[in-house]
């Protein structure tokens, strides 16, 4: 078994100081000990963290490789599940109101409920809530 002690995962972006003030926004804590004028450190969970990098400084790392534009294609998304479903729409509602791009309407299948968005760079994020003493057994993930 592979023994992860510690996940970090970059994203390229734009403007990395607006980058900050919109994550921020959202609710994120920055590590200013990973944190400099080429990166910023998102602290997601103890061992979890997201590297908002400069698109140069990614690209240095991937020599003959373009960055995508994440508004017209998706490279991953991020699903961070929240204590509830309320602090599903307040975390979203932030990072709307901070310039965020909702990427389709709120999904409720009973025990998951979940909202998503595109930040600033178009990565796709989905914030949701897993209640899985309401799954039914016979249902799958998409409510079916």
């Amino acid at each position: 078994m592979l023994n992860v002690q510690q996940a970090f995962y970059n994203l390229p972006v734009r403007d990395l100081d607006r980058a900050k003030i919109f994550f921020a926004q959202v609710g994120f804590e920055l590590y200013p000990q990973y944190t400099s004028e080429l990166a910023a450190c998102l602290n997601i969970r103890d061992t979890t963290f997201v590297m908002l990098v400069t698109e140069d400084f990614f690209k240095s790392g991937l020599p003959g490789k373009q960055i995508v534009d994440n508004h017209q294609n998706v490279e991953s998304i991020i699903a961070l599940a929240l204590d509830s479903r309320e602090e599903v729409d307040r975390r979203t509602e932030l990072a709307i109101a901070a310039g965020a791009t909702p990427v389709s309407e709120p999904s409720d299948s009973g025990f998951i409920y979940s909202r998503n968005f595109q930040d600033l760079d178009g990565h796709v994020w989905v914030f949701n809530h897993l209640d899985f003493a309401n799954a039914d057994p016979d249902t799958d993930a998409e409510g079916e």
